[in-house]
C-alpha cells in the first residue's frame, strides 16, 4: 500500500529557492486562487496532496444569532474572492462542493485590543476580523500568506499531511495575541457545536476537542496546539456560562464546575481561548496545530511525528516538494494561461479523497468506533456522484497504488456500515446520504478492470452485490420490481433510474472480467433499465408512476427541485445513458435525429425561470450546464453518432467560454476535483464517457503537447500539430505512427505508452470517425 514519503526524502526531489518556490517544477504554474471566485467554491490555503489538513482563511463564517445571514452558498469553502475581510484561519475545508461543513478550529492573530466576537463584514471594527487586500495576499502549492491590515500582521500558513503550521509576524511589536474560536464553523448555525473544550497543559501546549452537528452529525475532531514561545498570559472564555447565568445574580454566584478557575481548561458549547505574548517583535510567532479524529493523545503524536521542529520554511519546502512529486508526472506545453489552468486543475484534483488516519494507524470508522488501519492508509471524502465520472479514472493513472487504499477505505466503510453499504457521499466517518446512485461500484469496477487489485477482491464483490441490492437505500426494491423508480415512490426518480442502470453496467463489466457470466448477464439486463423511462411520444426521459403512467406535468426544460430529475432537466438527463449510447441513438431515431437533439441542447436557451430552484445549475451553453456533472459527458456523444467533428467544436466552445485562469475561471463547483479532472482529460483530447468500459471518446486537444508519466515506467504523449485558435478540428490521428481511424482510445493504448498525434486544421474532417466500427463501444457490444 501507499506510504507517505518522508520530509527529508521529499525535500531532495526538486531544487527549491530560499522561499520554497520550485524553480523548475510544475508547481510554478499552480494558482490556488483559481476557482475561489464565482461559484468554483475552492479555497486558497495550504494543503499537501490528499492531506488531512486544509489550512485556509475564512472570509465569512455565519454566526449564531447574526441576522441577516450572509450568502452562504458562495462560501462553501469558507473563502470567497469577492470578500474583503478575513475572520481567521481554520484547518479543515471542502474544495469545490455545493454544500459544506468543517472549518475546524479557527485561529486569529490580534494586535492591540482583543475582541472575542467576529463582527460583520459591514462593520469589521466591531469584532476580531480584519480587512485584507488581494494586493497583499499570496499563495502557492502548500503555502498561503496575507497581510492583516487592521493588525499590521503578516500571516503565513503551510502544512504537512496532519499538521497545519502558522507563522505570524507582528509588525507593530509589543504585545501580541492569538484567539482560538471553537464556536466558528462553515455553515455555522444555531446549536451546531454540540460540545467543545480546550485545556492548557503547559506554557507552550494546548489540547482541544470539538463535536459538531452539521452536514455530518456528531462529527468529532481533536487538536494539539503548540507555540514557538511560552504563553505569558491567557484567558478562557466560556460564553455558555455568560449566556445562561442569572443576570440578577452577577457578582454573587460561584463559578460552575466547568469554569473552575483552578483548572486550566474550559468546556461547553461556546468556548474560546486567548493566548497573549508580551514581546512578539523579536521574531515571528509560530503555531503548530495537529488534527486527529481519534484522541488528544493521537493529535499530540501526529504533531511531534510530522513537524518536530520550528523551521517554517522547511515545512513549506517539503509541502511544495510533495506537490512537485505529483505535478511533475505530467509535462504540458502551451501558453502561460493553458499551463496555469492545467496544473491548477491537477492541483485541485489531488486534494481528495483525503487522509483520515493518525500516524499510529488509528482512525474513526463510520460506525463511530476506533479502528486500526496499520495495513493500509484510510481515506475520507467520497463525493461519488461527482467524482466517479472523471476524477477517479484520472487517479488510476496518477497514483494507482493510492487508489487501492481508497478502495480499501470504501470496503471498511461497507463493513462498518450498519446498512451494509458502500459510501454514497461520505466524509469524516459519516455517511450523508447526499445525491443519488451507488457509484462506489463504478470506482471499484473501473479500477479492477485496469488491474488495480491490491485489496480484498472477494470482499469487494460482496460489498458491490449488497450495495446494489440494498433494501433500505432509496428505491432499490422498487427499481428491481418495476425496472425503474416510480415517481410516486421517490423524488428524482428518472435520474435515479438512469444512474442505477449505469452502475449496473459497471458491475456487469467487472463480473464478466471475473468469469462470473451469469451474474454479469443479470446486471447487463439491469443496465438496460434506462429504456423503461424513455417516453417515445415526447422523445425524452420522463417520470412515470408505479402504475406506469407518464408524468402529466412533464416539461423538458424545467429543473424542479425534488422533481423527477436531480439538479437538471429532461433536456440534459435524456442523454445520460453513458453505457449504451448506441441504444439511446436508436431510441431517438438514429444518427441524424440524435445529432439534431444534441445541437438543440446546446443551442436552445434556458431561462432563469426554468432553473431558479437550483443554485447548482451553472455554466450554461443553451441547456448544456457545464457547471453540473450530468452534462459533463454530453459534448463527447457526437462521436457515437459518427460526427466527432461536432464534439471538437463543442469542446473548444466550452473551453473558450467557460474556463480561464482567473479566480472565477471555473464554470461551477469544482466538486472535489471533478470539474478539474474534466479539464485535464479534455485538454489531452479524450474523456471517459462510461468509466468501466475502458474506452475514452476522443474530443479535441486544447494544448500542443502533454506527456503523462505512467506508474509502469512508460510515457504516453499527446501532440496536436498545428493547433491554434482557428485550427480546432482534427484532420487525422496516428497512434505510435499508425493511422487511427476510430474516435476513441482504450486504457490499453494509454498504458502501452507512446504518442497519440493529432493533426489539426481549420475545417472539419467529416469522414474521420464516421463509420460504425470507428465509434466508441456501447453496452450491446459487451452482452
Amino acid at each position: 500500500m501507499y506510504r507517505i514519503v518522508s520530509v527529508a526524502t521529499m525535500a531532495t526531489l526538486i531544487s527549491v529557492s530560499s522561499l520554497g518556490m520550485a524553480k523548475e517544477s510544475n508547481t510554478q504554474w499552480v494558482d490556488p486562487f483559481i476557482g475561489t471566485g464565482g461559484d468554483g467554491h475552492t479555497f486558497p490555503g495550504a494543503v499537501v496532496p490528499f492531506g488531512m489538513v486544509q489550512l485556509s482563511p475564512d472570509t465569512e463564517n455565519p454566526m449564531r444569532g447574526v441576522s441577516p445571514q450572509p450568502e452562504i452558498y458562495k462560501r462553501c469553502a469558507g473563502y470567497h474572492y469577492d470578500d474583503t475581510t478575513i475572520v481567521g484561519f481554520s484547518h479543515t475545508h471542502f474544495s469545490g462542493t455545493g454544500h459544506s461543513d468543517l472549518g475546524d478550529l479557527l485561529v486569529m492573530p490580534i494586535s492591540g485590543e482583543v475582541k472575542t466576537d467576529p463582527g460583520t463584514a459591514e462593520n469589521p471594527d466591531a469584532g476580531y476580523r480584519s480587512r485584507f487586500s488581494h494586493d497583499q495576499e499570496w499563495a502557492e502549492a502548500g503555502y498561503y500568506g496575507v497581510e492583516l491590515q487592521d493588525y499590521n500582521i503578516k500571516a503565513e500558513l503551510t502544512a504537512s499531511p496532519r499538521v497545519g503550521m502558522h507563522q505570524y509576524t507582528f509588525k507593530n511589536g509589543g504585545e501580541g495575541h492569538v484567539l482560538f474560536d471553537l464556536t466558528s464553523a462553515i455553515y455555522n448555525f444555531e446549536n451546531k457545536v454540540i460540545w467543545s473544550d480546550i485545556r492548557k497543559i503547559n506554557d507552550t501546549t494546548l489540547v482541544a476537542y470539538r463535536a459538531t452537528n452539521g452536514w455530518a452529525r456528531n462529527r468529532q475532531m481533536y487538536f494539539a496546539i503548540e507555540f514557538s514561545q511560552p504563553i505569558d498570559s491567557y484567558r478562557f472564555i466560556n460564553e455558555d456560562n455568560m449566556r445562561y447565568r442569572c443576570m440578577d445574580c452577577l457578582g454573587k454566584e460561584k463559578h460552575s464546575t466547568i469554569e473552575n478557575k483552578a483548572v486550566k481548561m474550559t468546556a461547553g458549547k461556546a468556548v474560546k481561548f486567548v493566548a497573549s505574548f508580551d514581546n512578539v517583535e523579536s521574531k515571528p510567532l509560530q503555531i503548530k496545530v495537529a488534527l486527529s479524529a481519534v484522541s488528544r493523545s493521537n493529535a499530540l503524536e501526529n504533531l511531534r511525528a510530522e513537524i518536530p521542529h520550528w523551521d517554517f520554511n522547511k515545512v513549506r519546502k517539503a509541502a511544495n516538494a510533495q506537490w512537485a512529486s505529483y505535478l511533475d508526472k505530467v509535462d504540458v506545453e502551451g501558453t502561460r494561461s493553458e499551463k496555469r489552468q492545467f496544473y491548477t486543475a491537477l492541483y485541485h484534483a489531488l486534494q481528495a479523497p483525503s487522509l483520515y488516519q493518525d500516524v499510529n494507524g488509528q482512525y474513526r470508522g463510520v460506525d463511530g468506533e476506533i479502528h486500526d488501519g496499520k495495513d493500509f492508509e484510510h481515506y475520507t471524502l467520497y463525493s461519488l456522484w461527482d467524482t466517479y465520472r472523471a476524477l477517479h479514472p484520472l487517479l488510476t493513472y496518477i497514483d494507482p497504488d493510492r487508489v487501492s487504499g481508497m478502495i480499501q477505505s470504501m470496503l471498511v466503510h461497507y463493513q462498518q456500515s450498519y446498512e451494509k453499504m458502500l459510501p454514497i457521499w461520505s466524509f469524516h466517518a459519516h455517511e450523508t446520504w447526499t445525491m443519488i446512485g451507488y457509484h462506489a461500484v463504478s470506482v471499484i469496477a473501473d479500477a479492477y478492470l485496469k488491474g488495480i487489485r491490491d485489496y480484498d477482491v472477494d470482499l469487494a464483490v460482496e460489498a458491490i452485490i449488497n450495495t446494489a441490492n440494498n433494501p433500505v437505500y432509496d428505491a432499490i426494491p422498487e427499481y428491481k420490481k418495476y425496472g425503474y423508480v416510480p415517481m410516486d415512490v421517490l423524488p428524482e426518480s428518472v435520474s435515479i433510474t438512469l444512474e442505477y442502470a449505469y452502475d449496473d453496467f459497471a458491475i456487469a463489466r467487472m463480473f464478466e472480467a471475473m468469469g462470473k457470466s451469469e451474474q454479469a448477464k443479470h446486471y447487463y439486463a439491469r443496465a438496460m433499465s434506462y429504456k423503461n423511462v424513455f417516453d417515445p411520444q415526447s422523445g425524452f426521459m420522463r417520470g412515470r408512476d408505479s402504475q406506469g403512467r407518464w408524468d402529466p406535468e412533464f416539461n423538458a426544460f424545467k429543473a424542479k427541485y425534488m422533481g423527477p430529475f436531480t439538479e437538471g432537466n429532461a433536456m440534459q438527463y435524456s442523454f445520460y445513458v453513458p453505457q449504451d449510447v448506441a441504444g439511446l441513438i436508436e431510441l431517438m431515431g438514429g444518427d441524424e435525429a440524435f445529432t439534431q437533439r444534441l445541437d438543440e441542447l446546446f443551442d436552445t436557451p434556458l431561462s432563469h425561470d426554468m432553473i431558479k430552484e437550483h443554485e447548482d445549475i451553472a455554466g450554461l451553453i443553451g441547456n448544456y450546464a457545464h457547471g453540473n456533472e450530468p452534462s459533463h459527458h454530453i459534448a463527447y456523444l457526437y462521436n457515437y453518432a459518427g460526427k466527432p467533428w461536432k464534439t471538437q467544436e463543442r469542446i473548444r466552445q466550452i473551453m473558450d467560454t467557460l474556463s480561464s485562469d482567473k479566480p472565477d475561471g471555473l464554470a461551477g463547483n469544482d466538486d472535489v476535483g471533478q470539474m478539474s479532472a474534466w479539464y485535464i482529460f479534455s485538454a489531452m483530447g479524450f474523456y471517459p464517457v462510461a468509466p468501466g468500459d475502458l474506452a475514452y471518446a476522443i474530443g479535441a486537444p486544447q494544448t500542443p503537447k502533454v506527456t503523462l508519466k505512467l506508474a509502469n515506467g512508460k510515457q504516453f504523449t499527446t501532440t496536436a500539430v498545428g493547433l491554434s485558435d482557428t485550427n480546432k478540428y482534427i484532420q487525422s490521428v496516428t497512434l505510435n505512427g499508425k493511422t487511427l481511424q476510430r474516435s476513441y482510445l482504450t486504457h490499453g493504448d494509454i498504458m502501452a505508452g507512446g504518442e497519440l498525434k493529432y493533426v489539426m486544421g481549420d475545417k472539419p474532417n467529416k469522414q474521420w470517425g464516421k463509420t460504425f466500427t470507428a465509434r466508441p463501444p456501447s453496452l450491446s457490444e459487451y452482452k
